[in-house]
């Protein structure tokens, strides 16, 4: 099996052509689809933000869910880790430590003002584990008791969904996907 930093070269490139393809715009709007009917089932009645991203290239975007009603919450990464914070789409934003548009509020939201996490990344395997960019916000965010709490689902392409990747100790698998093929949850 190929090692995590070769995985992620090759499916940074994957994505890269994934989004230059016609087909993208198309899988982005059907995955918005597909979450807008889900949330209901998802969310249970639990009060909360639904804690989203902002999108990196190829990622699918999610940012249409403001206009859902749902109070949506984006991360910032910062020293002591990735925090979450309001976000509505008139928000301003400015870039976090990685260089990402995030949010700035004077207080961090706390694990338990979220009702469902959504994640992106560059694979998801039927076990349920996930390979991100490599700087390890959300392994270290769900590390934490409080954190691991949340209801998480990852959020990617039906393409990016892989039979399996290689982990480590630290990985905690996801009890799902959300493609615009629908929902999966890990067997």
């Amino acid at each position: 099996m190929e090692s995590k930093d070769q995985l992620r070269t090759q499916l940074r490139r994957q994505r890269t052509e994934r989004h230059a393809c016609a087909d993208f715009a198309a899988n982005n709007q059907a995955i918005i689809k597909q979450l807008e009917g889900l949330l209901p089932q998802l969310l249970k009645g639990r009060p909360g933000y639904l804690a989203s991203y902002w999108p990196l290239a190829g990622e699918p975007d999610l940012r249409p869910l403001a206009s859902s009603g749902i109070p949506l919450a984006l991360p910032r990464t910062q020293a002591s880790g990735l925090v979450f914070h309001p976000w509505q789409a008139h928000t301003p934003l400015e870039r976090d430590s990685c260089g990402i548009p995030a949010p700035r509020g004077e207080r961090p939201l706390a694990a338990e003002e979220l009702a469902l996490l959504l994640v992106p990344a560059l694979a998801v395997d039927q076990r349920g584990i996930r390979l991100g960019s490599g700087g390890g916000w959300y392994d270290r965010l769900r590390a934490d008791q409080h954190w691991r709490a949340v209801p998480a689902l990852v959020v990617l392409p039906q393409a990016a969904v892989l039979a399996q990747l290689p982990s480590d100790p630290w990985d905690i698998p996801f009890p799902g996907w959300i493609t615009e093929q629908g929902l999966r949850w890990v067997q």
